[in-house]
């Protein structure tokens, strides 16, 4: 009997000792879910690709509301940029997502240094929205778990950011949201054995990240929910060209309404101007296509139905 006791406390601490040893790695997750397509929804490799029109993006600032990271706190140095970080990794997120020019103004002063150094043309264009956003918490805990004969050592970040989309034309706050994510990582030891971790730095960079995933998705949708449009860059002989091409979804064969734009009034009932609705002159059809990238790149287009012999390209515009 005393032996099948002893076998079972041997068996018992070698289980612990192994699971002891065990470092975990980094968990990291945005703290209000992502929307994900529901299973079993299969995407149309066939289906028409909709024309995305490129809107110039430019993030104005983040700030950091949050006390962590600003100065020492009870003795410790927090010091920590957030806003910087919050800055690259949204300006980051939007190019990769391909939607989008996306314009530098956090670090401008860069730019201009170089356009003076090298006496350069500056051409530097305006955006259409700006992206306003702060850091309101920021924080990192560490929980300890001490046994008899193991411990256990468990650091999380945490970040929360909201951000504000404003219409440039306008000054009007058209989009606002607040995400929050949060990063773990955990590392233990059993009869002294295993891994001891100091301060994971790297757990502030992927809480921010995390945040910032949980709002990507709300800011995109917002900023493409805006019909495409696009302008004719010129007109004759029954031919016209109009910006943009491959890169913003218009493929050859194509087909599009050309439009005078209607009067813009305005409304007297919010004080913002608005424009009445267009009358479509022409029809055209996308024919073949020029340029190298998204700010050169254009479309030939013929026309189908209607006279362009006298139009004025400033009051005009290209839509489905």
């Amino acid at each position: 009997m005393l032996k099948k006791i002893a076998y079972s406390i041997s068996i018992s601490l070698s289980l612990l000792m192994l699971s002891g040893c065990a470092v975990s790695a980094p968990q990291i997750k945005p703290t209000q879910p992502i929307q994900q397509p529901e299973a079993g929804e299969l995407k149309d490799s066939t289906a028409k690709v909709q024309p995305t029109l490129k809107r110039k993006v430019a993030i104005a600032r983040f700030t950091n509301e949050a006390q962590y990271g600003k100065s020492n706190l009870f003795g410790v140095n927090t010091s920590y940029n957030a806003q910087k970080q919050a800055t690259d990794i949204f300006s980051a997120k939007l190019t990769q997502s391909g939607n989008f020019i996306v314009l530098e103004r956090d670090d401008l002063d860069l730019v201009e240094k170089e356009i003076s150094k090298f006496n350069l043309t500056p051409n530097i264009v305006g955006a259409d929205y700006l992206i306003v956003g702060s850091v309101t918490e920021f924080g990192r805990k560490t929980l300890s778990d001490t046994g008899v004969f193991s411990r256990k050592k468990q650091q999380t970040a945490y970040a929360k950011v909201s951000i504000r989309l404003i219409d440039v034309k306008t000054g009007q706050v058209i989009f606002g949201q607040e995400g929050s994510g949060e990063a773990t990582s955990e590392a233990g030891t059993s009869f002294g054995l295993g891994k001891h971790v100091g301060y994971d730095s790297t757990l502030n960079d992927k809480a921010i990240s995390a945040a910032i995933s949980s709002v990507i998705d709300g800011t995109i949708k917002n900023l493409l929910d805006k019909p495409w449009r696009s302008y004719v860059l010129s007109a004759e002989n029954g031919s016209v060209i109009i910006a943009g091409g491959k890169m913003q979804g218009v493929g050859i064969g194509d087909k599009f309404g050309i439009y005078k734009k209607g009067r813009t009034i305005t409304n007297p009932q919010t004080g913002f101007p608005m424009e009445l609705p267009g009358v479509k002159i022409a029809t055209i059809e996308v024919i073949s296509q020029f340029g190298s990238n998204i700010t050169d790149e254009g479309s030939i287009a013929k026309v189908l139905d209607g006279n362009l012999a006298s139009i004025n390209k400033e009051e005009t515009y290209v839509q489905e």
